[in-house]
């Protein structure tokens, strides 16, 4: 990272990134933001004071002048971070009552200040580096803060919207479905050069890709809309083995937040009226999986998905202030390769060749996770804005339907 002079960019943009997280809290009560929905969500109060407590520990913890405001909070707001000490058990985050909100906003603002005045009192591209580390990390918990409340006010049965978000679109009009020849060949994948990446971007390697093709768009809810109507969720030949138990076991009949309509579909506005056009999302993998069988096709791999997005802009439906629901595809050619909605696909999460996770403690920040779990690529509308890039591998299980994820298609050629 370049050097920063003392409460130039780098200071700037660490305020306005922990004011975005508040901003995002906005039209929330206390009580909704201790809801635990479900072990794999957490509270939007535990998301605030966990955020800060990465500050704390990895930014602060290195001067030995800090003080912090309460160490017993360690325990609760730590994550995974088995190196560093234990921790609050994840599926009882929604029993932590005390401390409150206003006690965690409070850690917020001190935790903010002991930031800024390390910032503002000379250059150190190691605290730097730190920093940039914990505003990443900062705005993927805007994102699971975005879909973990709306977990939680779905599970509520008058459906209550979150925010008002006025009129609906009008329905957009769907571009035909077109499959676009990939590259070919060797390529090279993974971060290299100038800016910010997570160690499970690197190393750059190269790859060999078979001759594919991908779709020019996402799938649209009018497409999986078929697939629902044409039995694809009682039809266990579409389905990876797992899948087809959890569809069992789970009742699944259609993707999560739909309405038994399938003409509606729960969000932050509440209960609102599909657009057939847009991009269909809150699907797990085995759901992308068999859709895409069920078409005759195929999810990509991350490498032909990386290689067709390296020559994109990075544009598109992505979080700014608010988030805002999938939209349509316009124009040609290669679309919503950004934005909209996370794309699964037939990767599993596993190290690249050469991988060496960062040193210490933060080293379990990603490459722990590498087992059992699925790559996403792309973004959705509730990614922030200049967070993503054609390198960005996340990752969740395969059964994970909860957060803002479609699927774009692929054939072999």
């Amino acid at each position: 990272m370049a050097q920063l002079r003392p409460g130039h960019a780098l200071a700037q943009r660490y305020r306005r990134t922990r004011q975005h997280t508040l901003a995002l809290c906005e039209g929330l009560s206390a009580e909704d933001m201790m809801v635990q929905s479900m072990p794999d969500a957490s509270p939007a109060k535990w998301h605030l004071a966990h955020t800060t407590w990465f500050f704390e520990q990895f930014v602060l913890g290195r001067d030995p002048r800090y003080r912090p405001r309460d160490r017993a909070w360690h325990y609760l707001f730590n994550s995974y971070y088995q190196s560093v000490g234990p921790m609050h058990a994840r599926p009882r985050r929604g029993l932590l009552s005390r401390p409150t909100l206003d006690e965690v906003l409070a850690y917020r603002r001190h935790v903010d200040q002991a930031v800024g005045e390390a910032l503002s009192r000379d250059d150190d591209d190691a605290r730097a580096a730190l920093v940039e580390l914990g505003l990443q990390h900062e705005q993927q918990h805007q994102e699971l803060l975005l879909t973990d409340v709306l977990h939680a006010l779905w599970c509520n049965p008058l459906l209550p919207a979150w925010r008002e978000d006025g009129a609906p679109e009008p329905a957009g009009e769907t571009v035909p479905l077109q499959f676009l020849p990939g590259a070919e060949g060797v390529a090279a994948i993974g971060h290299a050069g100038p800016g910010f990446a997570f160690d499970n971007e690197t190393p750059r390697h190269r790859v060999m890709l078979a001759p594919h093709a991908l779709a020019n768009r996402l799938v649209t809810n009018a497409e999986y809309a078929a697939f629902v109507h044409d039995g694809g969720y009682r039809e266990p030949s579409l389905w990876l083995s797992d899948g087809w138990a959890m569809v069992q076991s789970q009742g699944w009949q259609r993707p999560l937040y739909w309405q038994p309509d399938l003409a509606s579909a729960f969000g932050p506005g509440g209960v609102r009226a599909l657009d057939p056009a847009a991009p269909v999302c809150h699907l797990s993998y085995y759901e992308a999986e068999a859709f895409a069988r069920w078409a005759g096709a195929r999810l990509p791999t991350e490498a032909e998905w990386e290689a067709a997005a390296t020559a994109l802009p990075v544009e598109g439906n992505l979080l700014d202030d608010v988030p805002r629901p999938p939209r349509a595809a316009r124009g040609s050619g290669l679309l919503q390769m950004y934005g909209d909605v996370w794309e699964w696909t037939a990767s599993p999460y596993v190290a690249y060749p050469g991988f060496r996770p960062l040193p210490g403690s933060l080293g379990e920040y990603n490459g722990k996770f590498m087992c059992g779990q699925w790559v996403l690529r792309g973004g959705s509308c509730a990614t922030p804005r200049g967070h993503v890039r054609a390198s960005y591998r996340n990752f969740f299980p395969p059964h994970a339907r909860w957060q803002f994820a479609g699927l774009r298609l692929a054939q072999d050629r």
